[in-house]
């Protein structure tokens, strides 16, 4: 059976940096589309980036800040956050699309597996 579990979250200063890991067991990262997600309170999920055999997307928000990246020795997918805002407060989430024949997108309704995510918090 799938599972994701996410670490490396915590509270950190405006200007700051922090790398999320995924770890996952019953199947190999490398062959699933994979993304992480954050939500805030009150806010629906929001995709924060996408990567699938080496190709990624990212949420226009934190373009040029994180970089999601994958370790297949470890099966580990990694979310590499830098410069981070307080508007970075969420609790983050990563997720697999085991079947991405129709799409691998930043929206909610393309993936299957959740972790049960990781506590972001960034002060000012």
């Amino acid at each position: 059976q799938v599972q994701l579990v996410e670490s490396g979250g915590g509270s950190v200063q405006a200007g700051g940096s922090l790398r999320l890991s995924c770890a996952a067991s019953g199947y190999t990262v490398g062959s699933y589309c994979l993304a992480w997600f954050r939500q805030a309170p009150g806010k629906e999920r929001e995709g924060v980036a996408t990567y699938i055999h080496g190709i990624t997307n990212y949420a226009d928000s934190v373009k040029g800040r994180f970089t999601i990246s994958q370790d297949n020795a470890k099966n580990t997918l990694y979310l590499q956050m830098n410069s981070l805002k307080p508007e970075d407060s969420a609790m983050y989430y990563c997720a697999a699309n085991p079947e991405p024949w129709f799409g691998c997108r930043r929206v909610t309704t393309d993936f299957g597996y959740w972790g049960q995510g990781t506590q972001v918090t960034v002060s000012s």
